[in-house]
């Protein structure tokens, strides 16, 4: 988790299956947003965020450590799962909330000026897990923005 989160909502979103690497990426438009995802809706510190799972070719699956395995979703339609106060489920920063199969790509969206991004970071970045990305602006923000990044394979239980 980059930030302590309350989920509020799990929608899994069906699409295609295609090749997260760079090549693939810059000759297939809108590649992100047309294959298959998990979107994860949270409320934290510094107000909504959302931490969207893609999947990929050759990943089979995503997982979430409150939802368990999560297959492709051949549906056209996106299965969505709110999260109430009697359900609720909060991670602390640096927790695991899910996994791939192998490794993927995870899109942070934050609300204009919510986080202070470390620099020299761009889009496309190879990261590691627990490699810091920013900081938190507490504060009342309104509308997301994002930053695509490779998650690294394997990772351990911090719930």
């Amino acid at each position: 988790m980059p930030a302590a989160g309350k989920l509020r909502e799990m929608i899994q979103v069906p699409g295609r299956l295609f090749s997260v690497n760079r090549a693939t990426a810059s000759l297939v438009p809108r590649l992100f947003a047309r294959n298959e995802r998990v979107v994860c809706l949270f409320e934290g510190e510094a107000g909504p965020f959302a931490m969207i799972l893609v999947g990929a070719i050759f990943v089979g699956s995503m997982e979430t450590v409150w939802a368990g395995e999560l297959f492709p979703s051949r549906g056209t339609t996106s299965p969505r799962q709110p999260y109430t106060e009697d359900a609720a489920i909060y991670l602390r920063p640096g927790a695991e909330m899910g996994r791939f199969n192998m490794g993927s790509t995870v899109i942070l969206l934050f609300p204009p000026g919510a986080v202070q991004w470390v620099a020299g970071l761009r889009p496309g970045a190879k990261l590691r897990m627990g490699q810091r990305l920013g900081s938190l602006n507490p504060g009342d923000h309104a509308e997301p923005e994002g930053l695509a990044a490779t998650d690294p394979p394997g990772s351990s239980t911090n719930r």
